[in-house]
């Protein structure tokens, strides 16, 4: 047998890859396997009894299709990818949810996902990736994403707490009552001339709507105001709505897409199945499955119960905890703070202390200057008293030695006036002396020959005096009286020189000691401000100079002295 004879060998299995709305799973199936083995498959693997809301749905070319149950897998037009990908999804929805959807899973998978709000770990932003509100509903309202996700982020955190499949249920019961919960739409024509419309398939039945609008339908077949419907597949497929009231006109419509109308017509069929199905007693196995749940409801509302009371003391363990922690900081962050106060204290207290002791020297060496200052300021006054006495002595003595002054001027000019008196009666005494030698003489001269004959001349008169008659004259004048005179001027002119050098040494004596005592009083005045300043801490001041005029009088005394 030749290689070219052999048959290439068929694979016994192939994979394929589910997408579940949470997860994704993958499994190695039989070639021979139908699509309800790889459902059930499925199924069992997420745990789901409620199998007949959902299907695997996968991609055929620009539309989509439902994985057929009585049909080998490989004999559907599924991708011939590897592995080949299916989306489990719901297929068709439940009236009421509330009451229809039993298994906790089937309602996690209609709502997706869920959970707590979390301060911590939804911070501001969070939701800026998820689509949470479709587009039309965001242009309904004037508000910015910011504003709906303060909106969504307040609700959201008002629902803490609330156990993952209340809150899925009570998602799911809001969700149920909008416009287009669990309607499947797709695109029709009314007639032949191609008029566009929709049409929507859910669990109430069939809707009619405009192209624009898939909110309110223009037409409605509910389920049970339906008779028959009618599939056709001529040029174009058309299907026939027949209402039960036969006075109702029948309604058609056409499409042109095998695959979407092969698609609409299992969704008529299953919707139609589960609507009457509703309206049936339960079977076994849903009442079972109800049951179980009602307990396992009734368990987890226990369970939760205490998982909340437990929560609650942990919360309030850990609330106490971090209270305990936080005052454990907070006296750890007190008494490090009162060791470096007491530190700081400390410091303080022995710079305190060296202040003090420094304040203390400054204390008593200001005590010291003080005294000092008070001793210099006593004999400051002291001195200022004596100065005071002396300058009052040396004024008595300035007035008593201008009286002195007066006195020797009034006497300079009585005595120049004698001595001018003297000069004046020396001079008419010299005078009359003359004259009397002179008429002597010519008297001597006319009486010689009468003198020469007397022998011995007459005596002289006593007391000296010379008396000539004949004329009546009479010259008394004496010799010693003159001389005497003469002394006496020339002896008082000498006491009266006496004097005025006398007189002008004391003037000059008092003249130096007024000078030294303006001296010593200007050192005094400066003692004072500067011991004044000192005490006071304010910079000295120069020393006092009085004014000029204050020494005019003494000035005036010391000229008229020197000229005297």
């Amino acid at each position: 047998m030749s290689i070219l004879g052999l048959k290439k060998k068929q694979p016994k299995t192939f994979k394929v890859k589910v997408i579940t709305m949470d997860a994704e799973m993958e499994f190695s199936c039989e070639v021979k396997w139908k699509g309800k083995d790889l459902f059930d498959l499925v199924c069992r693997t997420v745990g789901l009894r409620e199998t007949w809301f959902f299907g695997l749905r996968y991609t055929v070319k620009d539309t989509y299709a439902w994985l057929k149950t009585e049909k080998r897998v490989l004999d559907q037009e599924v991708p011939k990818d590897s592995p080949i990908t299916f989306h489990f999804l719901a297929k068709f929805f439940p009236e009421k949810v509330e009451e229809e959807l039993v298994q906790e899973i089937t309602q996690h998978l209609f709502f997706l996902q869920y959970g707590d709000y979390e301060p911590n770990f939804h911070k501001p932003g969070f939701l800026a990736q998820d689509e949470l509100l479709p587009k039309r509903v965001l242009m309904q309202y004037q508000m910015t994403a910011d504003m709906w996700e303060e909106k969504i982020t307040a609700w959201y955190a008002e629902h803490r707490g609330i156990a993952r499949d209340e809150a899925e249920m009570d998602y799911l019961k809001i969700a149920q009552d909008l416009d287009m919960y669990g309607v499947s739409y797709f695109a029709i024509t009314q007639n032949k001339r191609d008029t566009d419309l929709l049409l929507g398939v859910d669990a109430q039945g069939l809707h009619i709507y405009s192209p624009n609008s898939k909110l309110n339908p223009n037409k409605s077949f509910p389920w049970s105001g339906i008779r028959n419907i009618s599939y056709s597949e001529k040029e174009v497929t058309t299907f026939t709505i027949k209402p039960l009231d036969k006075k109702k006109d029948v309604f058609k419509f056409y499409s042109s897409q095998l695959r979407v109308n092969k698609l609409i017509l299992q969704l008529c069929i299953g919707n139609h199945d589960l609507f009457m199905r509703r309206r049936k007693v339960d079977s076994i196995e849903v009442q079972q499955m109800k049951s179980q749940a009602k307990e396992e409801k009734a368990r987890k509302k226990v369970e939760r119960q205490i998982l909340a009371r437990e929560k609650q003391m942990r919360e309030e363990a850990e609330r106490a905890k971090e209270e305990m922690e936080r005052r454990l900081f907070q006296l750890q962050d007190e008494a490090r703070l009162a060791n470096e106060a007491l530190l700081r204290s400390e410091e303080t207290a022995d710079l305190l202390a060296e202040k003090a002791q420094i304040a203390e020297e400054e204390a008593k060496l200001l005590a010291h200057k003080a005294a000092e200052a008070e001793q210099e300021r006593q004999r400051i006054e002291a001195t200022a008293l004596k100065t005071k006495e002396e300058k009052r002595l040396m004024e008595q003595k300035m007035r008593e030695a201008e009286q002195l002054a007066v006195k020797l001027v009034e006497q300079s000019e009585r005595r120049s006036k004698e001595a001018d008196h003297l000069k004046q009666d020396l001079t008419e005494a010299k005078d009359a002396e003359r004259r009397a030698k002179q008429k002597l003489l010519e008297i001597t001269k006319t009486s010689y020959p009468l003198i020469a004959a007397y022998s011995t001349p007459p005596p002289p008169p006593e007391g000296g005096d010379l008396a000539l008659g004949s004329g009546s004259m009479r010259i008394d004048f004496k010799d010693s009286d003159m001389k005497r005179l003469s002394m006496e001027i020339e002896r008082e002119r000498l006491e009266y020189v006496e004097k005025s050098k006398h007189l002008q040494d004391q003037l000059k004596e008092l003249k130096s000691e007024i000078e030294s005592l303006k001296l010593e009083e200007q050192q005094q005045q400066a003692g004072v401000y500067s011991l004044r300043n000192e005490a006071r801490g304010y910079p000295p001041e120069p020393p006092y100079m009085p004014h000029s005029n204050r020494n005019s009088a003494y000035m005036a005394q010391m000229a008229f002295f020197e000229e005297v």
